[in-house]
């Protein structure tokens, strides 16, 4: 490539940055972190509920059967990809007025962009740099927001 086409290319890149910065007002890392955890209590805590006491006989069958927590754990997935895709939000993101969007045109993800986002999350969170990348940031981007390309922002 050559030199002024590299050079073309990164103004144009420059200018899609400066775009994104008027455009979002991205999410604090505090809000995503109580956004996750009121998720968990609201989404997933009710999940193992019904898992653990009406599909199994009690918490021993629970731990001691993978194949139940790993359904838990997708059947979560599903749940919050669900959300994501038709509102942008989950019950904690809406509590903290904050949302999912795409990067680049600030629409809903898809279904399975949200799937993706959520199984990346998985990998984010077992690796913990994956996480906390987005104190370094200054679009507050996770690993799993730059796999999914997304971006979460305030809706106020």
């Amino acid at each position: 490539m050559r030199f002024r086409n590299l050079k073309k290319r990164s103004k144009q890149l420059d200018k899609i940055k400066q775009d994104l910065k008027q455009k979002y007002r991205y999410a604090r890392f505090v809000d995503r972190v109580k956004a996750l955890i009121t998720d968990l209590f609201m989404i997933y805590a009710p999940i193992l509920y019904v898992i653990t006491y009406l599909v199994l006989n009690g918490k021993d069958d629970f731990q001691s059967s993978q194949v139940a927590q790993l359904s838990g754990v997708l059947l979560y997935g599903v749940v919050y990809a669900i959300l994501l895709a038709k509102f942008a939000q989950t019950p904690g993101k809406k509590a903290y007025e904050i949302k999912v969007v795409d990067v680049k045109t600030g629409q809903n993800l898809s279904f399975f962009r949200a799937f993706l986002r959520f199984i990346a999350f998985l990998f984010s969170a077992t690796i913990l740099i994956g996480v906390f990348i987005q104190l370094f940031r200054k679009d507050n981007r996770a690993l799993h927001d730059l796999i999914a390309q997304s971006v979460v922002v305030n809706v106020k």
